[in-house]
């Protein structure tokens, strides 16, 4: 009897690790594949291309040899495989800053006041599994402070994924977020 129980309770104990297992495997089968994406590690650029782990560090080269800025070289297209994104800033209380701005990173280049500065802040903002670009969540208790008519909205791709994102200077919440992204963003007059 007690050999009898022994093989039962092993039974069981079996076809519970057996369900188990099942379950888990099920889990990792119905988690969206979009959310594992990985946000690439740091990385650099030295005379011979980009180096370090990320997405950027095996992306196709330009048909003359290495990776030229933006305007110094093949078109756009062949640059593809950086950061690019495009600012718009309207309302900032300075002609010199309002416009529509291309910025690429990983080689820096464009058309943007502070390509190199807007680069390394951003790159010091990206973390693993956090979007640098996220909106001020709903319900957050923000100061009542006017920071100006300022907008700005930037749209493009960021560390491998899609960034579209507005930026605004309503309440303090607000423009606590427009400072983060000095320089990206133009420090504007409140």
């Amino acid at each position: 009897m007690v050999g009898t129980a022994a093989a039962a309770a092993a039974r069981r104990s079996a076809a519970a690790a057996a369900v188990s297992l099942a379950s888990v495997a099920a889990l990792a089968l119905a988690a969206p594949v979009a959310a594992a994406a990985p946000i690439p590690l740091p990385h650099h650029w030295s005379g011979d291309g980009l180096v370090g782990a990320g997405h950027h560090a095996a992306g196709p080269r330009t048909p003359v040899g290495p990776y030229l800025p933006a305007g110094h070289g093949p078109a756009a297209p062949a640059l593809a495989v950086g950061d690019h994104l495009t600012v718009t800033v309207r309302h900032s209380g300075s002609a010199r800053t309002d416009g529509t701005f291309e910025l690429y990173c990983h080689p820096g280049g464009g058309n943007h006041p502070h390509v190199k500065g807007a680069c390394a802040k951003l790159d010091g903002m990206t973390r693993w599994g956090r979007d640098p670009f996220a909106a001020v969540p709903q319900g957050s208790n923000c100061t009542m402070m006017y920071g100006g008519p300022a907008t700005a909205h930037v749209t493009g791709t960021w560390a491998g994924r899609p960034v579209n994102a507005d930026f605004r200077r309503t309440n303090g919440c607000e423009i606590d977020r427009w400072g983060r992204f000095e320089p990206l963003l133009p420090s504007t007059r409140s």
